[in-house]
């Protein structure tokens, strides 16, 4: 039998106010502006840390989809806050595009182009035109989906190639960060750009983003399911020869749902029906081989088959969404279930009940992973924040 779903939206809109709350207190550098750069585990600030394209891009959708969501004058200001940050210091005036590190005080310490960041910067911009109707906002959003195009679709091989120098120009190492494999097309960059294209056309409607858009969902669909095991495939090669075998199951499961939610922006049942068997089918091999008998989602399987069972935080918040997408595309309970025993698990061992926020993760073995950061470059209130969002959503439409 399904569970009771109806304190869900309740819980959801609460841990929402705790995230975005903490945030504002915490994180928002009123000085220099824009979001300071770091906060480690245990709640020390480096108000002179570097400060990233990718926290600031995320924090920005993160405060104009709640701003929009609950009409909340706080989020807005909040939004608007970042916004004017990245518009004067992260947008490169001469060449397009945005930096990918600034300074504290928002000098460019790297000027990079990685196709990761310009896809969150155009997600960020269309949400926030989204909730202010500036149309200079929607010009930026669209001019870097321009350069995208222009510089890193592959017209010959199709897909999005990784990374460039300030002037657009091929660069060594595509990687955005260490644990990457050098390479020169990725799932998790094309993941973002298809969120990011999502957004774009649903508020511009524009025939160019569309025709990409519609590109980019069969790319993800021919070209990143592994046929030996299922899963998707992390990276690639040019020619899109796979160079990895690590398994990533919170990508398998964010995947599942954002495909779902690009597809339903055209009104093509064929495709739809194809996207939801690839949708399911991602979604019942992440509950059979991606689940701990403590109840979280494990993080990696290495290539030579040992499963890395930390449990980090972002793939239990995609798990919560990408199950109920799951029930909503089935019908079948226990992935409803299955949503909310992983929502439990966050609320039990992810969530920071005394600092704040969540933290990175825990161990296989259950301790705390306190050498990684409450709060910087790649922890930012997106994942839960918009695991929240989503489910608030959801839960109303189910409510009418």
């Amino acid at each position: 039998m399904p569970k009771e779903v109806s304190p869900l939206k309740q819980e959801m809109l609460k841990e929402l106010d705790h995230l975005l709350g903490w945030w504002s207190s915490h994180m928002i550098d009123r000085g220099h502006g824009g979001c300071y750069g770091r906060m480690d585990h245990d709640g020390q600030l480096f108000p002179q840390a570097d400060k990233a394209i990718i926290l600031h891009s995320r924090v920005l959708w993160t405060f104009a989809t709640a701003a929009q969501l609950l009409a909340t004058v706080e989020y807005r200001a909040i939004a608007d806050h970042a916004y004017v940050f990245i518009r004067d210091h992260f947008i490169d005036k001469e060449h397009g595009g945005v930096y990918w590190m600034l300074d504290y005080r928002g000098a460019v310490v790297n000027d990079r182009k990685q196709i990761y960041a310009q896809a969150f910067t155009v997600y960020a911009l269309a949400e926030y035109y989204h909730l202010s109707r500036d149309p200079k906002v929607l010009q930026q959003a669209l001019d870097i989906f321009v350069l995208m195009e222009k510089h890193s679709f592959d017209p010959i091989h199709d897909g999005y190639l990784e990374a460039f120098g300030k002037k657009w120009e091929p660069i060594a190492d595509l990687r955005l960060s260490s644990k990457d494999v050098n390479e020169a097309k990725t799932m998790n960059t094309h993941l973002h750009v298809l969120e990011a294209y999502t957004t774009l056309y649903r508020v511009s409607h524009d025939e160019q983003v569309g025709r990409a858009l519609l590109r980019l969902i069969h790319c993800f669909m021919n070209r990143f399911i592994d046929p030996q095991t299922g899963h998707l495939q992390l990276f690639f090669d040019e020619q899109w020869k796979a160079k990895s075998k690590v398994i990533s199951f919170g990508h398998d499961i964010e995947a599942s749902w954002l495909l779902i939610e690009a597809v339903d922006l055209f009104e093509d049942q064929g495709l739809r029906n194809e996207a939801r068997d690839w949708s399911l089918a991602l979604a019942q091999l992440t509950l059979q081989k991606g689940l701990d008998s403590s109840g979280g989602l494990n993080n990696e399987k290495e290539p030579d088959g040992e499963i890395d069972r930390d449990k980090h935080w972002w793939p239990q918040a995609e798990a919560v969404v990408g199950f109920w997408n799951a029930w909503e595309l089935s019908g079948v309970h226990k992935y409803q279930d299955m949503a909310q025993d992983i929502w439990s698990f966050i609320q039990n061992e992810i969530k920071d009940h005394k600092k704040g926020e969540w933290f990175w993760g825990k161990r296989k073995e259950g301790s705390i992973m306190k050498e990684e950061d409450k709060a910087g470059p790649w922890k930012a209130p997106y994942h839960n924040g918009r695991m929240c969002i989503e489910m608030i959503q959801r839960l109303s439409k189910e409510n009418n």
